[in-house]
């Protein structure tokens, strides 16, 4: 057969498997109207071996009930994550509301994060004089904060990342060699309330590109509790 010939044929060829393609496309119950044609359709296999089409679909089936299976399992997971992530937030939010004091706002704070989210590190600071504070709770001057802290204080955003060695000691005295990375928010309401903070020993685990909806949503429950709660009682 000369080139111009087997040219000719292969253009041929090509014709009539695209009218094929076009008449099944046209009419997709060709099959279910010719059903004895299927016995007699082969596919190759990924091992070699030839398999009937109708072996090869339910293969596809089995391999896409296989997908959803799993794609179902995520989602029952990430439900269970997310419900436990709202009982756990309830709880927390509870316990702020029913502090009487800034003490026992402080520790419910603190006991919520560490003990029941199983945060490593976390911290509250409030702002005041610390010569005129009674109790317990962390209180220090807001000017110091902001020596100590600069920008990271300076906007109303949480701030994740790794931080310096100087600041992490002032967010949590005595931890700040063992964090590799924190995350922190400002408090505010009218004025200039405090900070907030949770840090990891892991340096990747509080990224500059994570989501702090969770630390912003405490930090805001904080905003309109702290200007209504008194000190705790010297």
């Amino acid at each position: 057969m000369s080139e111009s010939t087997g040219t000719v044929h292969s253009k041929a060829a090509s014709v009539e498997e695209q009218t094929i393609r076009d008449y099944l496309r046209e009419h997709p119950d060709f099959f279910d109207q010719h059903p004895d044609i299927l016995d007699h359709l082969e596919l190759n296999h990924g091992a070699g071996s030839a398999v009937s089409l109708v072996e090869r679909q339910v293969s596809v089936l089995r391999e896409r009930n296989m997908e959803m299976r799993k794609r179902l399992n995520n989602l029952m997971d990430n439900a269970r994550d997310n419900d436990r992530l709202f009982k756990l937030t309830r709880e927390l939010i509870l316990s702020l509301l029913e502090s009487e004091n800034t003490d026992q706002l402080s520790t419910s704070f603190l006991l919520g994060l560490t003990q029941d989210f199983g945060v490593e590190h976390a911290s509250i600071i409030l702002f005041g004089d610390p010569g005129n504070t009674t109790g317990e709770c962390r209180v220090e001057d807001p000017s110091t904060a902001q020596r100590e802290l600069g920008a990271l204080i300076r906007g109303d955003k949480a701030v994740c990342g790794a931080l310096r060695k100087d600041e992490l000691e002032y967010l949590f005295p005595g931890a700040g060699s063992g964090i590799g990375s924190a995350a922190l928010i400002p408090l505010r309401g009218t004025t200039e309330l405090g900070i907030i903070a949770v840090g990891s020993s892991d340096p990747d685990y509080y990224r500059s590109n994570m989501g702090t909806l969770f630390l912003t949503h405490i930090a805001e429950v904080l905003n309109r509790l702290l200007p209504r709660t008194p000190q705790a009682p010297g």
